[in-house]
């Protein structure tokens, strides 16, 4: 039996960077890219003076005590201090992707009612000049794009550090994560500071880190898993933060991270693997690391190449990893972990043990995380201390999310086997009835097909249709390519190979009956996908549903839809 899980305000962001500027001043906390492979660090002294003079400009604002205050912009250093500031001024943050679209942006800054917003990094300002209410104060983060607003770094040299060691109450609220709204606007979920430092402690009682640690920050940071492991982990535990600076210096952004803990979505670690393939193919790699010398030295070559020579913990989650890139990785010496959570519980629900070889589930629950299988439905269910207090003004929203003895209605299928070992199936309102009156669930299917190295997304539907059909977006590079004939034609064989090898391993009545390419990218801007690329199905069955029994009549495996 471990000993239950308390946390004390010594547990607390603010308090674990008070702790640190004492502690570890002069340790470089932040290193950040400033373009042309030049970085800045940023101490843990400097990074505390800087959020304290911030903090003392939101004070002199006079806002009421728990206003909310917005970031919106990629990842990087002053993105976490600002967050820093909003705590350490009394206020509650609002983290948005910065690839909102102009009404999902504007209606989170009047819903959540923020007096002011941080800008950062992006790639494109018309979203947010269009969409800002009036009366919200802009700041503009270093590395933001010209926009008319105050500058943080006029803010830094006018204003006096605040002075002290301020901390909020335990039980207030730390942040309003709004969700990315795959079904519809997106909601506000509330959490405490008490329950995302519960969910740290809970987390990092399976998954050890410490001050030696080393971590990349690229994926959203308005994202809980980001936010979670890169920004509330760093806090609690000293470590050092990197940060990518664009998609094309990713690797080099890696290497020079050399993360001991690195998390990432389960496309990216595929990506990686057919990167690796593209230089070796995949059977004379085998070969290569079955040889007793020589594959200690292959692996070891390809794990620095990928930047990950010195990662201890490496985990993916927001999908299922498929079994066999599990098991290539561990062979490769990378023990990686699948993790599962959500927004509604700080993303800490359960993960695969490290060392354990396990596949096929997410895992066991972590320390003192309850789980269910509602008997009627199927859906997992859970119960900790790392739960949302509600969603955001929405009272009806929060009753349908919690049952009356407090556990989340996670809206996911799963199932548990006799040691505990929790196993996701789908989502309970994904699953649609064909023409045979047949059940099918899309995500495990789309798992399989997403596998082709050329598609970037795709979507299983096929309600009312004799069997599902499977709709894929292309990467911008294989559309590309497709302007030649004959590599479309190529590509049209390698899809209709890859979906026979799909069906293999589907029962009847879930083989897909076609694929249809669609060439237009599915974007945040567009609607089709969420900031963090989840498909919404209500917009994709909006745009093509009219199309589906003509593209059946073709009869042919693979169908180039057009748009």
């Amino acid at each position: 039996m471990t000993a239950p899980i308390l946390v004390t305000a010594s547990d607390m962001p603010l308090q674990c960077l008070y702790r640190w500027e004492r502690e570890r001043a002069d340790r470089v906390y932040l290193t950040q890219p400033i373009g042309a492979g030049a970085v800045q660090d940023i101490t843990w002294r400097d990074a505390a003076d800087q959020v304290r003079r911030i903090a003392a400009w939101l004070q002199s604002q006079s806002w009421p005590q728990g206003s909310r205050i917005a970031i919106i912009g990629k990842n990087s250093a002053h993105w976490i201090l600002a967050d820093l500031a909003i705590q350490m001024a009394g206020h509650i943050s609002i983290p948005i992707y910065p690839t909102f679209n102009a009404d999902a942006l504007n209606y989170i800054l009047q819903h959540s009612e923020a007096r002011a917003c941080f800008v950062g990094k992006l790639d494109d300002t018309s979203q947010l000049q269009s969409s800002v209410p009036p009366g919200v104060t802009l700041v503009a983060l270093p590395l933001a794009p010209v926009l008319d607003a105050i500058l943080w770094s006029e803010l830094v040299k006018q204003n006096d550090p605040m002075p002290g060691t301020t901390v909020p109450a335990i039980d207030a609220i730390c942040t309003i994560i709004y969700t990315s709204g795959t079904t519809g606007r997106p909601k506000g979920v509330v959490q405490t500071f008490r329950s995302m430092a519960w969910g740290v402690t809970s987390a990092t009682q399976r998954v050890r880190m410490d001050q030696n640690d080393r971590f990349i920050s690229y994926l959203p940071l308005a994202h809980v898993a980001e936010r979670m492991l890169i920004e509330q982990g760093s806090l609690r535990y000293g470590a050092r933060v990197f940060f990518a600076e664009a998609l094309d210096t990713f690797v080099q952004d890696l290497q020079r991270a050399r993360p001991t803990v690195f998390f990432s979505v389960p496309r990216l670690w595929v990506k990686f693997q057919q990167g690796v393939f593209a230089k070796i193919p995949a059977e004379k790699l085998n070969r290569m690391m079955g040889i007793p010398l020589l594959g200690h030295f292959v692996r070891r070559k390809i794990l620095k190449g990928l930047g990950l020579d010195q990662c201890r913990v490496a985990a993916g989650g927001a999908a299922p990893m498929p079994a066999n890139v599990l098991q290539w990785y561990r062979k490769l010496g990378l023990d990686l972990i699948e993790v599962y959570g959500m927004t509604e519980n700080c993303g800490v629900s359960h993960s695969t043990l490290p060392g354990s070889r396990q596949v096929g589930s997410v895992g066991l629950p972590y320390d003192e995380v309850e789980s269910r299988i509602d008997p009627k439905s199927g859906e997992i269910q859970l119960r900790s201390a790392a739960l949302m207090q509600g969603y955001y003004k929405d009272p009806a929203a929060t009753a349908e999310a919690l049952t009356p003895d407090g556990w989340l209605r996670t809206g996911d299928k799963g199932n548990m086997n006799a040691q505990g070992y929790l196993s996701i199936t789908g989502r309970v309102k994904d699953i649609f009835k064909t023409s045979k009156g047949k059940y099918v669930a899309p995500a495990p299917i789309e798992d399989l097909l997403v596998l082709h190295p050329d598609i970037e997304a795709c979507a299983v539907t096929g309600a009312n249709l004799d069997q599902p059909l499977g709709l894929v977006m292309l990467s911008q590079d294989a559309v590309s390519r497709c302007a030649d004939t004959k590599a479309r034609k190529e590509l049209t064989e390698s899809l209709a190979r890859h979906t026979n090898t799909v069906n293999s391993q589907l029962e009847p009545h879930e083989r897909l009956g076609l694929v249809v390419v669609i060439t237009t990218l599915w974007t945040p801007e567009n609607g089709f996908v969420t900031p963090t690329l989840k498909v919404k199905r209500m917009r994709i069955e909006e745009a093509y549903a009219s199309h589906y029994v003509a593209w059946a009549n073709r009869g042919q495996l693979v169908v180039w839809g057009g748009d």
